[in-house]
């Protein structure tokens, strides 16, 4: 990204989030990863439960998977942004990814974030990560508003791909 789209890098690395609500969500996303990962770190230094080898193993290349669709989102949409805004001459990206569900970055972190702690090996890390679909699903409602508010042919784009997070699901 440094060398092929910096204006994105400088996007993703900017997260002064402007809607009040939504410094909510993210102080709950980071107090969700704060205590995850002491929880694991503290599963792994007890070993309070292990999961088997297996299991780790395939949540490892569950991970990688999510990773390259996460870069692939990133190559998609040139207007990503940590925080909700609309950018200046922004379109609708309705290809590729965004032609299954409207929020594939969404969708991708959501397989990311559970796989995480299941590739640490803690179980009781992932029931801390469980609370992520909750945090995001509050997100997602919040920016939808906003885009369609904000953001031309949003409104069509939504009509057009039925789901959010979750094909067939949500």
């Amino acid at each position: 990204m440094m060398f092929k789209n910096p204006q994105l890098l400088k996007r993703r690395l900017s997260a002064k989030e402007k809607q009040k609500e939504q410094n909510i969500v993210i102080k709950l996303s980071g107090l969700m990863f704060l205590l995850g990962f002491v929880i694991a770190g503290l599963n792994f230094r007890f070993n309070w439960y292990t999961l088997p080898k297996v299991v780790v193993i395939i949540s490892a290349v569950v991970f990688l998977v999510a990773y390259i669709l996460y870069a692939e989102v990133l190559r998609e949409n040139i207007y990503l942004s940590r925080t909700i805004e609309v950018q200046e001459n922004q379109k609708v990206v309705d290809t590729g990814l965004y032609s299954i569900v409207r929020h594939p970055m969404y969708s991708v972190t959501l397989i990311l974030f559970l796989a995480m702690p299941i590739v640490l090996g803690s179980v009781y890390s992932f029931l801390v990560f469980l609370l992520y679909p909750f945090i995001i699903v509050r997100r997602i409602k919040d920016e939808e508003e906003f885009l369609l508010q904000e953001l031309d042919g949003y409104c069509e784009y939504k009509q057009k791909v039925k789901y959010r997070l979750i094909p067939f699901i949500w």
